[in-house]
C-alpha cells in the first residue's frame, strides 16, 4: 500500500498546496493527494471529480479525472503518475506552456463577473470579514485548508 498510506487521509490533513508543482504544474499533487484519499476512503470534505479547480487541470492536458484514478490505484509515486499524465494527455504540453499556464493559475483572481466577486468575498467573509491579503483562489484554498484543520483565520 505504499502510494496509499496514512498521507491519504485527508480527514486528518490537508492536501498539498494548489502552489506545489509536479512537472511544472500547480494543482496536480494536490490531484493526486485527492485521488489517493478517495481511493482510501478518507477524502473527507473534499473532492475528487474533475470540477472545481481540478476541472483547470484536467482541461488543460485533456485527461478525465476517472482515468487518473484508475492509474493512482496502480499505486506509483508522484514521478510514475506524472509520466503517465504526460505520455496520455489528449493536449501534450510543451514546458513553456506549463509554466505559463502555472503562473496564470497562481495569480489568477475571481473574474469580473460580479456574481463570481461576490461569491468569493462571502467565502472569503466566512473566516474572517477584515482579511484584506485573500486575493486568489489558491490564496482561498490555503486559507480554506488552513482553517479547516484548526487553524485561526
Amino acid at each position: 500500500m505504499s502510494a496509499l498510506n496514512s498521507t491519504s487521509d485527508l480527514t486528518r490533513r490537508p492536501p498539498r498546496s494548489p502552489r506545489v508543482r509536479l512537472g511544472g504544474y500547480v494543482l496536480l499533487p494536490r490531484i493526486l493527494d485527492k485521488g489517493r484519499a478517495s481511493l482510501a476512503g478518507n477524502l473527507g470534505e473534499y473532492h475528487f471529480a474533475g470540477k472545481g479547480m481540478d476541472w483547470h487541470f484536467f482541461n488543460f492536458v485533456g485527461l478525465d479525472h476517472q482515468a487518473l484514478a484508475k492509474e493512482i490505484a496502480n499505486g506509483g509515486g508522484d514521478g510514475e503518475l506524472l509520466a503517465w499524465v504526460n505520455a496520455n494527455a489528449k493536449t501534450p504540453r510543451q514546458a513553456w506552456e506549463i509554466a505559463a499556464w502555472s503562473e496564470y493559475h497562481l495569480h489568477r483572481t475571481p473574474d469580473s463577473d460580479q456574481e463570481t466577486i461576490t461569491h468569493f468575498a462571502d467565502e472569503v467573509k466566512k473566516f474572517n470579514p477584515l482579511r484584506e491579503d485573500v486575493n486568489t483562489w489558491f490564496d482561498l484554498l490555503d486559507l480554506d485548508d488552513y482553517c479547516s484543520f484548526g487553524g485561526k483565520a
